[in-house]
């Protein structure tokens, strides 16, 4: 097995981002139809959607501002070292290629284990070879 404290995490973190979801949709939809109640459906729509866009927009870059991530930094221009480190450093600085990457991975991972296997000790495995004078 994996491990059965990824697994839980992974599940518990699933199902917060399902409930944000769902609780966003919701928010969307009240203020929609508070709006429509007093305006056209039409005028409506247009606030709720400039309403999200400026909430998304405002929390990116908050986020991005606490998290360091509007500044460079030369921790990045070093080589990761394992399988692990290289995913993260893809998904860093190309998320929709991590992103594409790992659906291809786990559909190889679910078509045949071993494969998956083979490629990952291929390339978590290090060069065994030493030079000797």
């Amino acid at each position: 097995m994996i491990g059965k404290g990824l697994v839980k995490r992974l599940t518990a973190a699933f199902v917060v981002a399902a409930s944000a979801f769902v609780a966003v949709v919701a928010l969307g939809a009240t203020l929609y139809y508070a709006l429509a109640l007093v305006m056209s459906p039409i005028g409506a729509a247009a606030i709720t959607a400039g309403v999200f866009t400026i909430v998304a927009v405002v929390v990116a870059v908050l986020f991005l501002g606490a998290a360091g991530g509007l500044d460079h930094d030369d921790e990045d221009d070093k080589e990761p070292e394992g399988l692990g480190g290289r995913a993260y450093a893809l998904f860093r600085s190309r998320p929709m290629l991590g992103t594409v990457a790992a659906l291809a991975g786990g559909w190889i991972f679910l078509r045949n284990p071993a494969l998956a296997t083979m490629v990952a000790a291929a390339f978590t495995e290090k060069s065994r070879t030493r030079y000797r004078r």
